[in-house]
């Protein structure tokens, strides 16, 4: 009966072969530098899922400041109430700050109407 040799017997017969040395310390080396690269992809991931979750959240935060403005400047102009326009006034002042500020953070953001 023939029997197969189990598959990291083969693999480290293999890498001997390859290369000479020891097998052991050669499927080391590998099985590391396997995992750096892996290590180093999956933290260049996060730090790009990282960016865009940023980037989203400063461009969702800019166009719902410009809302903010948008409709602050509706009660500006047609209210009566100088406590509604004080506070419509303040909303203008405040956001539209805001929205620049936010657009120094992320230059790719949209622009303002």
């Amino acid at each position: 009966m023939i029997r197969t040799a189990p598959p990291i017997a083969l693999l480290l017969v293999l890498g001997a072969c390859d290369g000479g040395g020891d097998p052991v310390q050669q499927a080391l080396r590998e099985t590391s530098a396997a995992n750096q690269a892996a290590a180093t992809r999956t933290t260049a991931e996060m730090q790009a899922a990282a960016q865009t979750a940023d980037q989203a959240y400063v461009a969702k935060m800019i166009a719902h400041h410009e809302g903010a403005v948008a409709t602050a400047r509706v009660a500006l102009r047609d209210s009566r109430d100088p406590e509604i326009r004080r506070m419509a006034q303040m909303v203008i002042d405040t956001r539209t700050r805001e929205i620049a500020e936010m657009k120094t953070w992320a230059p790719t953001a949209p622009k303002a109407n």
